[in-house]
């Protein structure tokens, strides 16, 4: 009887966890971003985010559909997210890059834009960090999502050295994250 219990029950988790990031608005996976399907073409954008208002940006003036570069506001004009097209003059041009800026757009571990260097160190294999001049990205093995963390978060030792080879170790745990993107294009 404890079996069978135990197996409901787990089933029942199970189902709920499965609706729930079918339903979640704000949840980040690896193939879908809220209600952005990771297959989305630029011009389907109007339809998907029906509710809310795009705001092309870098569109070409005689455009008649959407295109570019696109940031989602909420209706009540709370930034969502940008995002970016393979190719910037075409409206069936799948979107390759999400850049994230609202804090309930969350992964299945609860991280998100609030969340700090070192919960993702714990939670994800980090890859590669590269730099650039005034920050550091930092990607994962096994997920599209990558970090971008402001320079002044490293080690004295290679803060201003732009040829320093950098692990972990050199970026403070407590680091805020700058930018949480997904990179839909890499696979």
């Amino acid at each position: 009887m404890k079996k069978i219990s135990l197996l409901g029950i787990a089933c029942v988790l199970f189902f709920v966890q499965c609706k729930k990031s079918e339903t979640d608005p704000f949840l980040i996976t690896s193939d879908k971003i809220g209600k952005l399907p990771k297959a989305t073409i630029v011009k389907q954008l109007d339809s998907i985010f029906a509710n809310d208002s795009l705001v092309k940006i870098n569109s070409s003036p005689n455009a008649i559909e959407t295109q570019g570069e696109v940031e989602i506001y909420e209706k009540g004009g709370k930034r969502l997210l940008l995002l970016t097209p393979k190719e910037h003059d075409n409206p069936n041009a799948k979107i390759i890059d999400v850049l994230i800026y609202d804090t309930r757009y969350r992964t299945e571990d609860e991280l998100n834009i609030e969340s700090k260097f070192k919960d993702f160190k714990n939670t994800y294999e980090i890859a590669t960090i590269q730099r650039t001049l005034n920050n550091v990205l930092v990607f994962f093995t096994d997920s599209n999502l990558y970090l971008t963390i402001d320079a002044r978060h490293l080690t004295p030792e290679v803060r201003t050295n732009l040829r320093a080879e950098l692990e972990a170790a050199h970026i403070f745990e407590d680091a805020p994250i700058k930018y949480l993107r997904l990179d839909w294009d890499s696979e």
